[in-house]
């Protein structure tokens, strides 16, 4: 394990619990009908969702399950990407491509810790890195 699992454990099961919740969501993909304005349909055409105010119709539907599923997917693959070279995300990496690899998805992972930045297991040192 490298010095930088904790982080990657962490990602990870933000990442599931997450999967979990849209998964309980049904899974589907949801739409806002042109001719019914407030409302949310699910897959069958049932209305998931009914809100008439300030647009929350069209960011619930953006916010679908099956949406939330394949960002959660690409975001595995970044990971997964970091976790074979998270042992060079260092805070002085050499100056080679490896190295330059790991900071660099570093920096994504530890943006992606900091989306939960208020949960408990949450460590600062997990805040990203600015290296110039």
């Amino acid at each position: 394990m490298t010095d930088n699992s904790d982080m990657i454990d962490f990602v990870r099961a933000r990442l599931a619990e997450e999967e979990q919740i849209a998964q309980a969501a049904g899974g589907d993909s949801w739409r806002c009908p042109a001719d019914v304005p407030g409302e949310v349909h699910d897959r069958s055409g049932a209305i998931a969702f009914s809100v008439r105010h300030l647009g929350f119709d069209q960011h619930i539907a953006f916010q679908d399950p099956a949406h939330t599923r394949r960002r959660i997917e690409t975001s595995r693959v970044l990971l997964n990407e970091y976790a074979e070279v998270a042992d060079k995300d260092t805070d002085r990496p050499d100056h080679d491509f490896p190295s330059g690899r790991a900071v660099g998805l570093g920096f994504a992972v530890r943006q992606m810790a900091a989306e939960h930045a208020g949960h408990p297991d949450y460590r600062a040192k997990w805040l990203p890195r600015f290296i110039q």
